[in-house]
């Protein structure tokens, strides 16, 4: 019986070690939300809310979720007794949206149960793997600021390589990076800022055998993504599209994509990213696990989430090092020879 007394909640702004440039904004800093639930016994589980600042990613902001939880998500959870995590999913769906704020305290709950069962989270969600294989981003910058970043990362073992991509920054990036690394796994990331315009562009990227391309257009543009997929030899991924079981099953049903990314911090939690992995495997899609520049807490539970069968692609699991001087936890995660372990025991600074 999970039957939760309070819900305390840490707002942490965490300094990153250089500024992290997508296609669409810069993030100099990473503000978060923390939450402790405490149960009856004084058992405390953890969640990360990894909304940002402000609705460049997605419609939610941190502010907007510290509403949702305080006013409607909270309540629920305090007035009844769960026995089993994937309840607090079902209770959550009186609440339209708001999936990442879903997510934060739905994570604290499985955090609390893994403790409870005194088994690990990722045998809890159905993962067997001890380790997964470690992937890592490569934010826009100079040319030969990303071509030594990912020097640095090959040495470092990562298994996959995703470099963010952007209309007048792409063809040419990839062409220079492919010169320097011609056999390194490697795929890019649009973040939604292309047009179907653009089409004989996006088909040049065919050239350079990347493992895929990630979210060229818009997140709700799934029928342009068919557009593209039927047009291309290189596999299109979506990530901003899929927030729900029912995205997934858009994209599958008008054949949108041949890769998903899956990030329990935007689809509501890690019941529904189950729910999103099992569907994908039933139709042969594979998927990743995809990063938030989330501190330890969130990292910690993708890597038992990335233990289930169908997660085949390294995802976006780079050691605490990466972003910050220091994370929250005091184990921080680690990368070792390309892989990071699944197991899953989170203590945290006081």
């Amino acid at each position: 019986m999970i039957n939760i007394k309070s819900i305390t909640v840490y707002q942490i702004n965490l300094p990153l070690k250089y500024p992290f440039e997508t296609s669409l904004n810069v993030l100099q800093n990473r503000e978060v939300i923390v939450l402790k639930v405490t149960n009856e016994d004084g058992r405390t589980g953890w969640g990360e809310i990894v909304a940002f600042s402000s609705p460049w990613y997605t419609e939610e902001t941190l502010q907007s979720a510290l509403y949702t939880l305080k006013k409607f998500l909270a309540p629920l959870v305090l007035e009844k007794p769960l026995l089993h995590p994937v309840e607090a999913a079902q209770l959550f769906n009186v609440i339209r949206g708001n999936h990442m704020a879903k997510s934060g305290l739905e994570g604290a709950l499985w955090d609390l149960y893994s403790k409870l069962q005194k088994k690990s989270l990722s045998f809890l969600l159905g993962g067997r793997k001890h380790e997964v294989d470690a992937g890592v981003v490569i934010g826009l910058s100079k040319i030969e600021n990303m071509i030594d970043d990912i020097h640095l990362r090959k040495e470092q073992g990562y298994k996959r390589f995703k470099v963010k991509i952007k209309p007048g920054n792409d063809v040419k990036v990839i062409a220079q990076i492919r010169e320097e690394f011609p056999t390194i796994p490697l795929m890019v990331d649009a973040n939604g800022t292309y047009t179907l315009k653009e089409l004989s562009l996006l088909k040049q990227l065919d050239q350079f055998n990347l493992l895929m391309i990630e979210q060229p257009f818009l997140f709700n543009d799934f029928t342009m993504h068919a557009e593209l997929q039927k047009r291309m030899g290189t596999p299109i991924c979506l990530d901003e599209s899929i927030n729900s079981l029912s995205d997934a099953k858009t994209a599958i049903a008008l054949k949108s994509c041949k890769v998903m990314t899956i990030k329990p911090g935007k689809v509501g939690g890690l019941t529904e990213a189950t729910n999103i992995h099992h569907l994908c495997r039933e139709h042969n899609i594979p998927v990743w696990v995809g990063g938030m520049v989330e501190t330890g807490i969130s990292k910690s539970q993708n890597i038992a989430l990335a233990t289930l069968p169908n997660f085949t692609i390294p995802g976006d699991i780079s050691e605490s090092s990466r972003f910050f001087e220091q994370d929250i936890l005091k184990k921080p995660i680690t990368i070792h020879e390309g892989k990071s372990e699944s197991s899953y025991s989170i203590w945290y600074r006081s």
